[in-house]
């Protein structure tokens, strides 16, 4: 893996990619594509390009995505072959951005576009990452609430590194960041975790977050237990550890039940067996990471582009520029 070299802001034009991860938002993307690009106002120092990455959406989600890029050649867009989940997608996005920064928002509107500004406003400023960081999540419910505000705790506590709080994918990163993580060669990634492993220079920007404009979540409760599953796998070795500490505990406990009922070999056996299941499981987990890292699988696979990614030397498409 390549040494990071973070260089200051000297160019007097930067460009900076917007990617969307979509999967079946043909209900809010119009809407999406209207704010985003008017949130991307004309300035002097930054230009914009747009990349739609389409996670197999079954809708009119890419038939929008193919109106949106025949107008103008800054949107460009990715489809992908079959639905791969979000954080793959996101990865898609970042494999193929061009840009010296690149900005990974969700196409439903809860992450407002009109941050982006101030966001790029902060990566001038020097930081290699600028996370957006929500005060408030409108639309959601309180058991929603109450475990996304749990979980990140709980991560941060066991993680061997830190990791930022109440922060979702919503980020500006340098162009030195997207390359670490295009090359981590990482094929279960979790997104959040990485960047904050990276240990790069990171500042946030707050902001509350809006309820869907349309449609419904695609974030089903499987689909985000597989997310907190992947943030606790990739990011502590702490739940391997526990085993031993439960189990030994419990061999304790079950030791004096069984000597009070006059039973202790019945009862240490029958707590050594579940110990062992729930041991067995967590090492399961990471045994099966293990598989599908050395499988060599890539982590997504491209069905279409639409304006490819061109050499780094080719003219750049100005989509629009920064305010500031």
């Amino acid at each position: 893996m390549p040494a990071i070299e973070v260089l200051p802001r000297t160019a007097t034009t930067a460009l900076v990619t917007v990617v969307l991860p979509c999967f079946n938002e043909e209900s809010v993307l119009r809407e999406t594509h209207s704010r985003l690009t008017r949130a991307l106002r004309p300035g002097r120092r930054v230009a914009y390009e747009i990349l739609y990455v389409d996670d197999g959406s079954t809708d009119g989600t890419w038939s929008l995505i193919e109106e949106f890029a025949s107008t103008s050649e800054s949107v460009r867009a990715l489809r992908l072959s079959r639905n791969f989940g979000h954080q793959a997608g996101c990865l898609a996005g970042l494999k193929e951005a061009a840009g010296d920064a690149t900005v990974v928002i969700d196409a439903d509107l809860q992450d407002p576009p009109e941050l982006i500004p101030e966001m790029v406003a902060r990566w001038w400023d020097g930081w290699s990452v600028v996370s957006a960081r929500r005060t408030g999540r409108l639309g959601e419910g309180v058991l929603k609430r109450a475990s996304a505000f749990a979980y990140y705790r709980v991560l941060n506590g066991i993680s061997d590194h830190p990791v930022a709080l109440d922060t979702g994918d919503f980020r500006l990163l340098d162009r030195s960041v997207v390359d670490l993580l295009a090359d981590m060669g990482d094929h279960e990634l979790f997104l959040r975790g990485a960047i904050s492993w990276a240990g790069l220079p990171e500042t946030v920007v707050e902001y509350q977050r809006d309820p869907r404009a349309s449609g419904e979540s695609k974030y089903t409760v499987r689909k985000m237990l597989e997310l907190s599953r992947r943030g606790v796998i990739s990011g502590s070795a702490l739940p391997v550890r526990a085993t031993t500490a439960v189990g030994l505990a419990s061999m304790a406990s079950a030791a004096g039940l069984g000597l009070v009922r006059r039973d202790p070999e019945a009862a240490r056996t029958a707590c050594a067996l579940g110990v062992l299941a729930v041991a067995i499981g967590v090492l399961g987990e990471y045994v099966n990471a293990t598989l599908r890292h050395v499988q060599g699988r890539p982590p997504f696979v491209v069905r279409e582009r639409i304006h490819p990614r061109q050499p780094a030397a080719a003219p750049r498409a100005v989509l629009a520029g920064a305010a500031r």
